[in-house]
């Protein structure tokens, strides 16, 4: 990140901020919960079921809003109040059975004197749009990213991978709480983006930056644009988006906007009567297009050979085949199948046995060691957790 002049630092002030949450089109309930009260933000995505979701991240974001002191402290004021939101929800969950396991992630940011603290941990993120371009500024805690840190998944492999929002660290769980703070230099121009996973998940940082661009002088209008595409690219999971500009023009602030979910008509999306229609030539046959009669059967033989070996292939991996992995709580799991989905979230696994160990109670070498996602037998993969579970004391 390029270092500002001081001018520039002195110059660049808080302008318009907004933010919108939406439920999504798969949950029945918004377990996210978001602090917009300039020059204060903060987005916590709440996990342990819905009901246990959503109290988690709204004492998470309560914790915020309940802190009355105006003192400046940049990362460690952030730290603080992380902290002290991770003290109610770890509190709350060790008393009430009803909410044990729940957790939330949290990303804050702080807006100071020509600097931006930023307080994160989960995989919610935090970005920064500067000079048309985006940077994700937080780094995910969660078990496929360190999955693509350590070279065993690409990038293009963790977007679709089945257990791609299992955090490995989130706030809750334990006392105290690891939190990953740092600073960002600002200049005028500058747009912040917090947001939960249900964004990032559904939409890629190119469709991101283009939504921005398009609608940057209404703040309001990007964030119901990304909330769109989010829902039109699944909307698996709750979304919500906050926005806050650095500028040296006088301080504006845009309302907070919850946006209902896109009804299907909305869409942009071509129907039968859009497509191109086809041009036909004097004999009948549809331009472009030769005459294919006689490989057309010969190729059909060798699709349907192809298809028949690729589903005895899945056949006798779903029954051979084990791998260990996390399940959407955090606790360790040991599956039957191959570690893949397909078309429509269909699944070609099934959960065998699910272990009192969380995965955040390991390091990151063990997390690594053990969600390799090589192909066992059912005894290797439950004795690889039950030594984890041995040495930890888990079972």
């Amino acid at each position: 990140m390029r270092a500002v002049s001081e001018g520039e630092a002195v110059s660049a002030r808080l302008g318009r901020s907004t933010s919108i949450t939406d439920t999504g089109r798969r949950r029945r309930h918004n377990e996210d919960a978001y602090v917009c009260e300039p020059p204060l933000f903060a987005v916590a995505d709440g996990m342990g079921g819905a009901q246990a979701g959503e109290l988690a991240s709204s004492l998470a974001a309560a914790a915020l809003r309940d802190d009355t002191s105006e003192r400046e402290g940049g990362e460690e004021r952030v730290d603080e109040l992380i902290q002290e939101a991770n003290r109610r929800v770890y509190r709350r969950q060790s008393q009430d059975a009803a909410a044990s396991g729940m957790g939330t992630t949290m990303t804050v940011a702080l807006v100071e004197d020509g600097r931006v603290a930023i307080g994160h941990v989960g995989d919610s993120r935090a970005y920064l749009i500067r000079d048309r371009r985006l940077e994700q500024l937080t780094e995910d805690h969660s078990l496929v990213a360190e999955l693509v840190r350590s070279g065993k998944l690409s990038p293009e492999e963790a977007e679709g991978h089945p257990q791609r929002s299992v955090i490995t660290r989130a706030l809750g769980t334990d006392p105290d709480v690891d939190v990953d703070t740092f600073s960002v230099e600002t200049k005028p121009g500058d747009l912040f983006l917090l947001c939960s996973d249900g964004l990032t998940s559904m939409v890629d940082d190119e469709t991101i930056l283009g939504e921005i661009e398009r609608n940057r002088p209404n703040l309001a209008a990007a964030a119901k644009a990304l909330v769109r595409a989010a829902n039109k690219g699944g909307g698996e999971d709750n979304i919500t988006v906050i926005f806050f500009e650095i500028t040296d023009a006088a301080d504006t602030h845009e309302r907070t906007l919850t946006l209902p979910p896109v009804e299907a008509g909305e869409e942009d999306t071509l129907s039968e009567l859009d497509r191109v229609p086809t041009i036909a030539t004097e004999d009948g046959r549809p331009a472009g297009r030769p005459h294919r009669r006689r490989r057309a059967p010969l190729f059909a033989a060798l699709t349907l050979v192809v298809l028949v070996g690729a589903c005895g292939l899945v056949v006798w991996g779903l029954w051979r085949s084990h791998f260990v992995g996390a399940e959407q709580d955090g606790h360790v799991a040991v599956y039957q199948g191959v570690p893949w989905n397909i078309v429509g979230n269909v699944r070609l696994y099934r959960t065998v046995y699910v272990s009192p160990l969380l995965a955040s109670q390991l390091s990151e070498a063990e997390r690594r060691k053990l969600f390799d996602h090589t192909l066992r037998s059912d005894s290797s993969a439950r004795g690889a957790v039950r030594r984890y579970e041995d040495q930890i004391g888990a079972r």
